[in-house]
């Protein structure tokens, strides 16, 4: 069913511009999996790095091993950890890290192979070197045996306090020494003719005559230096294959991600396929014609081993996926993989990292992907503004350009990728997060993301090994200080939480689930920005404000990223709004702040303009509800 956005647009000196639309895909069956129907309103997704989550361990010791710094476990995911994160609006869970990498630890004893420090990065190994697609990673198991087990009473759990389940999947690479113990799964690489560089039907593409070397770094040393069996520079792997980034040199180096080998899709090396392209017309497409065209085609061996990936996890439960690094696959793949999920699965979540904005309306038109990061326009307009770098003068054409794909662009402000709020790398306070979090949630019809900790302002300063600092180490055994603290031992009650970060996850609380109750956010949008910028003097480039509504809700929300300055300004809202919501000359009306339920102000409609006055503390937003 196709949304129209009536002023989904930049409203600039008065001027109207920039329709919009809204648009979601529907399978052509019923779903074959029962699953929970995909939220009305806004949708929350709360990204959890799964081994670290439930880490009581504050040793915090650099490089230090499982035993030193311990691990967050699966069991971890209690009934009250899961009450208290539903609790925050979330109605997605993403469980990151969970699919079977190279880990460190010995785990032979259980049928695993141990795997090699020269092609690990870290202590506990990358999240995005999968080793074994069909198992989880053996680490956060209580009994590592039965560690499939565990995770799919994770995944109950998670739905059973009304929450959905999202994964990682990593099409484009895979760990260097990839296997698969799972019966009748088929691992990448078998078979394969490794002679030549290239073949449709190869897994891996090959440099013949060349052994794989271990790249060298004079300051780095696996494992931090310590000693171990296999950490000796070598790794078995002749001929060599392409790394996963793509680098075809036998010896790779260490800055690329030499832990990973790269996934023939049918690209040739010359740039060219061996695969059928999408006939014309398709991005208009629905998701049945395009699971109806794969239908009986012949595609790469690759396709259909990541398919089959995916529908395992479908049939586990699992709700969606997270793609890594999306646009280093042909999106004729996502085409055939995507429409397979949705025909099993109509209501699954499928959102990717693609940081090419020339790219979003063909991976999502094309490619059938529900959302994308919305990381190098918004999320990188907003972390300069922070910084107090930049001005609010350019948010709106982001929402302008992106208007006809906005509910498609997931907005973040943390990641495990991206640096922490807090730290002295980024904005070095956590509040600084405020202003920049009510823009980024209420702004679009998109999901909003928050990542684990971000609530409680964690600045990720720990020395983990080979992690840096500013961003929480996905590579090694850490503790996440501001995060254990609102753990508090197990018992998730924030009771060790100081009074500021108290004070932050309270905001995050009420935020969130504002946006998650809110008809008006899955309704129309304005940028009344522009207008104020030009007609009030007062008002500047530190402030921003736009219009949310539709037939049973008004907003106006208003924020002030000067982390210093006070603001106290005489707004206006535009004779466009003014008439689109049905006010008139001598109306006046109340606005309570929906935030704190504490601030009021007054509307007044004098010559087709409503006219307010607000006053901001730094850092201050109103959520006003007419």
């Amino acid at each position: 069913m196709k949304k129209t956005f009536i002023l989904g647009c930049v409203l600039a000196m008065g001027m109207a511009a920039c329709g919009g639309e809204n648009q979601k895909t529907q399978a052509d069956q019923p779903a074959n999996i029962k699953s929970m129907k995909q939220p009305e309103g806004k949708v929350v997704v709360y990204q959890v790095f799964t081994r670290l989550f439930g880490n009581k361990n504050t040793t915090n010791k650099p490089w230090g091993t499982i035993d030193e710094n311990g691990v967050g476990k699966y069991d971890d995911f209690t009934d009250k950890a899961l009450d208290e994160i539903h609790k925050m609006g979330v109605n997605y869970i993403w469980y990151t890290g969970v699919p079977h990498h190279d880990v460190i630890t010995d785990y032979t004893k259980y049928g695993i192979s141990n795997d090699d420090p020269d092609v690990v990065k870290g202590r506990a190994g990358s999240p995005y070197a999968v080793k074994d697609y069909y198992n989880v990673d053996p680490d956060m198991a209580v009994d590592p045996a039965k560690r499939m087990e565990e995770f799919e009473a994770l995944i109950k759990r998670t739905h059973d306090h009304g929450m959905k389940v999202i994964i990682d999947i990593v099409p484009n690479h895979v760990a260097r020494n990839y296997e698969s113990l799972h019966e009748g799964a088929e691992g990448f690489g078998v078979g394969d003719d490794t002679s030549v560089e290239y073949k449709k039907d190869n897994n891996f593409y090959y440099i013949p005559g060349k052994a794989f070397q271990v790249p060298q770094d004079k300051n780095y040393k696996p494992l931090g230096g310590d000693k171990h069996p296999l950490a000796d520079d070598k790794f078995d792997e002749n001929p060599a294959k392409w790394t996963g980034n793509g680098s075809r040199e036998a010896q790779p180096n260490i800055n690329d991600w030499y832990e990973t080998v790269k996934i023939n899709y049918g690209v040739r090396p010359d740039g060219t396929h061996d695969f059928p392209s999408l006939p014309e017309g398709y991005a208009e497409k629905p998701v049945a014609d395009h699971y109806a065209f794969w239908q009986g085609k012949e595609v790469p061996s690759s396709w259909v081993k990541f398919k089959d990936i995916a529908l395992f996890w479908t049939n586990k439960g699992v709700d969606g996926f997270r793609y890594d690094m999306a646009e280093m696959v042909p999106v004729e793949f996502w085409s055939y993989m995507n429409s397979a999920i949705k025909h099993v699965n109509e209501d699954a979540f499928l959102m990717a990292e693609v940081y090419n904005p020339q790219q979003y309306r063909n991976y999502i038109h094309l490619g059938k992907m529900d959302y994308l990061y919305d990381k190098v326009e918004l999320y990188d307009t907003l972390k300069h503004i922070m910084q107090g770098h930049g001005s609010t003068d350019h948010i709106a054409a982001i929402q302008t350009g992106l208007s006809d794909i906005e509910h498609h662009m997931l907005h973040f402000l943390e990641n495990h990728d991206e640096q922490r709020i807090a730290a002295p790398e980024f904005a070095g306070d956590m509040m600084k997060g405020k202003p920049a979090m009510v823009v980024s949630s209420l702004i679009s019809t998109s999901p909003t993301m928050i990542y684990f900790g971000q609530e409680v302002g964690e600045p990720g300063a720990e020395d983990a090994g080979f992690g840096t600092h500013s961003r929480t180490s996905i590579f090694d055994y850490i503790g996440v200080p501001h995060h254990q603290r609102w753990m508090d031992g197990g018992k998730f009650d924030g009771a060790k939480l100081t009074a500021k970060e108290k004070s932050l996850r309270d905001f995050y609380v009420r935020l969130l689930n504002f946006t998650a109750k809110s008809p008006a956010l899955m309704g129309e949008y304005a940028d009344i920005h522009a207008y104020n910028r030009e007609n009030s003097k007062d008002y500047t480039d530190k402030l921003y404000s736009f219009v949310r509504w539709n037939k049973d809700e008004q907003l106006v929300v208003v924020s002030n990223f000067d982390g210093a300055k006070s603001a106290k300004v005489e707004m206006s809202l535009p004779p466009e709004i003014v008439k689109a919501w049905n006010l008139k000359d001598g109306d006046k009306v109340t606005m309570m702040d929906q935030l704190y339920q504490k601030v009021s102000a007054d509307l007044v409609i004098e010559n087709g303009i409503g006219k307010f006055s607000v006053s901001l503390a730094p850092l201050q937003s109103y959520i006003f509800k007419l």
